[in-house]
């Protein structure tokens, strides 16, 4: 007879309660409330570092297609001259990046003016989240000019 009841009890507490399960729940909830914006704002600024890496990368191969051409890249020819010969240019000796040229993290061109406004340097844009110039905090464009 002592059988019967315990198993009968061993059925009743083997399962979870709902009110149990809601507490899961809620603590499942209020842990991604709390860490899921930080961890996408840590992706943000990662994608931030990423262009401006970029940016150093092209202020670097630009440099030395100056020096092998006595000139920066006009904004028509852009940053492909540093991948393909353009005409009528001396003393390229290219490719002076070993792959193609790469989009800004958030998969939009980078933008390329020389003559720049910011110097004797070519001026080298990313703009940023969303696309548009100026901006702040993840929006804020990512520029050659300035360094962070």
């Amino acid at each position: 007879m002592i059988r019967p009841v315990t198993q009968r009890r061993r059925r009743l507490q083997a399962g979870l309660t709902l009110i149990e399960m809601l507490v899961v729940v809620t603590i499942i909830a209020v842990f991604a409330a709390v860490v899921g914006p930080r961890m996408l704002r840590r992706a943000d600024v990662a994608k931030q570092t990423a262009a401006r890496q970029q940016i150093q990368s092209f202020s670097t191969a630009l440099g030395a297609y100056k020096l092998d051409t006595s000139l920066f890249p006009t904004t028509e020819q852009g940053l492909n001259a540093l991948r393909t010969k353009p005409e009528g240019v001396n003393g390229w000796q290219g490719p002076y990046l070993p792959q193609e040229i790469p989009t800004d993290p958030w998969s939009r061109p980078f933008v390329y003016k020389y003559p720049g406004e910011h110097g004797d340097e070519p001026d080298i844009i990313s703009l940023g989240a969303d696309g548009q110039p100026g901006g702040t905090d993840i929006a804020e464009d990512i520029v050659s000019w300035k360094s962070k």
